[in-house]
This record gives C-alpha cells, structure tokens and sequence, in this order.
C-alpha cells in the first residue's frame, strides 16, 4: 500500500523547524526554497498551499535530516523523529 501524501501546512513546517532545530534560513539553504517563500507560507491560514516543486524540497530536506511526516489517517497529521532515540539525545 503506497504511503499517503502528506500535506504541509504552516504550523506542521513550523513543528518540524522546531524539531530539526532550524530557522527558517536554515530550511531555505536545506531546501533551496527561498526564504521569502518560506516566511510567507508560514504566516499564511492553515489552508495555505505551496507549490509542488517547493512542497517536495522541503519535505525532502526535513527527511534528510531525520524527520518524518505523518498523515493524518483520521487523526491529526504530525512530524517525527525517524529514529526514536533521536528525540532523547542529550536529555
């Protein structure tokens, strides 16, 4: 069964910032998705939309560094650590 599609929306970009420990310079120099692009997205509603190309970049450079999204399978869509350990490190 192929995974479901994650859509991103401002505040799941922003959890995952959080988590990876990024600004949002960072995410723009992982993704290659500009930084106003980035910063304006994040202050859009909820329902806000970003284009294919840049969707998959940014979900691409949070993979990379060890996060993964999930969907919402009748719950709430969310972001994780791939390796649990990962969440715990330093702590």
């Amino acid at each position: 069964m192929p995974a479901q599609p994650i859509r991103l929306t401002p505040r799941l970009i922003r959890a995952a910032r959080a988590m990876a420990g990024w600004q949002q310079q960072e995410l723009a120099e992982a993704s290659g998705v500009p930084k106003p692009t980035i910063s304006a997205f994040e202050l859009k509603p909820e329902t806000g939309k970003l284009s294919t190309m840049n969707h998959r970049a940014i979900v691409e450079a949070f993979e990379r560094a060890g996060l993964e999204f999930i969907p919402a399978n009748g719950g709430g869509a969310g972001v994780r650590f791939r390796d649990p350990n990962t969440a715990t490190e330093g702590v």
